[in-house]
Formats: C-alpha cells, sequence, structure tokens
C-alpha cells in the first residue's frame, strides 16, 4: 500500500468518525478567535474557553484592549499559563490591529505572523477558522499521530505540514486538522494509547511501533 492509499483510506476513516466537527475554542468573530488561539499555548481548549469569557467582559475589541492595562489582562488571563508573555502579546497585537489595520484582524499570512505571539500555526488556524482559507495547522499533537500512521516523519511540525498538505487533497485541510485533533483526543492519546486497540493505529500504524507493542505485551 502507497502512502497516498494510506492517507485515503485513514481520511476515509476521519470522515466516517467525525462527518461534522466543531471549533474546540469558543469565539465570536476572528479577533476574538485569534486571542483565543493566543491563549491555548500549552494550555487545553476546555481551560481557554473557561477563561475568554471573563476577558471578554471587559472588552473583545481589540480598539479598546489596547487601552486595558497588562496586569489586569494578566490576572484574567493567568489561569492559561505563560501570562506575562500572552497578556503584553494581547494588548501589543490589540493596538497593531487597531492602529494599522483598522481594528480589523488582517486576512493575510505575513500580517498575521507579524502580530506579537502569532506565529504560523496561530495564523493557520485564524486563517482556516475565521477565514476559510485553505491550512493545515500542524501542532505537536497531529505531528504525533502522523508519525504514528506512517504519514511524516515526524522530526518537526513545519516538515509534517507538508507532507500532509502533500498527501492530503486542500479542499480538505480546514476540516481534517479538526478531526485529526477529535480523533486523536478520543482514540489517539499522547499517554496510555493501545495502538492495537486504536481504529487507525491497529491497521495503518507505523510497523514498528506495532511490533514493539505486541512485544511488550508478550
Amino acid at each position: 500500500m502507497t502512502k497516498a492509499e494510506k492517507a485515503a483510506n485513514i481520511h476515509l476513516i476521519l470522515d466516517d468518525l467525525y462527518p461534522t466537527v466543531p471549533i474546540p475554542l469558543d469565539h465570536t468573530d476572528p479577533y476574538t478567535l485569534l486571542v483565543a488561539v493566543l491563549l491555548s499555548a500549552q494550555c487545553t481548549d476546555v481551560r481557554v474557553n473557561q477563561v475568554t469569557p471573563h476577558l471578554w467582559e471587559v472588552t473583545d475589541k481589540p480598539e479598546e484592549m489596547m487601552h486595558v492595562d497588562v496586569e489586569e489582562i494578566r490576572q484574567i488571563i493567568r489561569p492559561c499559563g505563560l501570562s506575562p508573555r500572552k497578556s503584553k502579546a494581547i494588548k501589543e497585537l490589540s493596538r497593531i490591529i487597531t492602529e494599522e489595520h483598522s481594528g480589523v484582524v488582517p486576512q493575510d499570512w505575513d500580517a498575521l505572523e507579524a502580530l506579537p505571539g502569532v506565529g504560523h500555526k496561530t495564523a493557520a488556524v485564524v486563517m482556516s477558522q475565521a477565514f476559510g482559507v485553505p491550512a493545515f495547522p500542524v501542532d505537536t499533537h497531529i505531528q504525533r499521530l502522523a508519525y504514528r500512521w506512517g504519514l511524516s516523519t515526524g522530526k518537526n511540525v513545519e516538515n509534517t505540514e507538508k507532507d500532509l498538505k502533500r498527501l492530503f487533497p486542500e479542499e480538505s485541510w480546514n476540516k481534517l486538522h479538526l478531526q485529526v485533533i477529535f480523533f486523536g483526543r478520543e482514540y489517539c492519546p499522547a499517554r496510555g494509547h493501545k495502538m492495537l486497540k486504536c481504529p487507525i493505529c491497529s491497521v495503518y500504524g507505523r510497523k514498528s511501533l506495532l511490533r514493539a507493542e505486541e512485544k511488550s505485551l508478550k
């Protein structure tokens, strides 16, 4: 079986398990999504969704957020971790969006990635989920699954993103990256994972990993 055939079969499994997928981070517009994605770095989506309503009580507009004291922002978002860095980024990106983009989150890769605290993965999430632009945001969780399934070497998220984009049709990227995330949470966790019982790993998993698990059970 070629890698392309394996990818196609995995895609069918994911479509069957997750015909529709909600966006995990609660938001009302591109700006609130951008801030939520920034907060999700090294934090769970559940925790972010618990914290952001308190932040929006202060304001959910960049032109107002730029005037909020950074310490007030930090106290609110502290449960998300990395609050000193994230609070400064939220305040500064709000200023840049207001002053340089007329208060509108730019629908542009370079402009997004130039914002404080916004890397390629964050920009990819916003481009795909807020603007519908084809993108395949890859984090360490998707990187792990792509390696387990033998779709990528797993050396880094950049290479994994390129590998997955080559294997899957562009029109599927925005939905597919969410399907992989939901599958990873339900069937393919980082710890305590049983490859032999996983709907995808048990059939299409990397042979060396499957042999290692089989050996450990003997």
